[in-house]
């Protein structure tokens, strides 16, 4: 298991700092991880988790459009 910076999982999504936590207050992203009293990492696998679902539910949409 890996823990990462914010610095590293705004890398990864492509999301800026303000709208990864209104994701985390709305909770649709992963919570981090307390690694004391001013720093916060998260769980790798989570946030990859949470990007293929992005992905699967890229796909599901277009599938739908594509049926009709």
């Amino acid at each position: 298991m890996r823990l990462i910076k914010l610095k590293e999982v705004m890398d990864c999504t492509g999301l800026g700092r303000s709208t990864i936590y209104n994701y985390i207050a709305d909770k649709t992203f992963p919570k981090p991880v307390s690694l004391g009293l001013r720093a916060v990492a998260w769980v790798e696998s989570e946030v990859q988790d949470w990007i293929l679902d992005r992905i699967e539910e890229r796909d599901l949409l277009n599938e739908k459009v594509f049926v009709k």
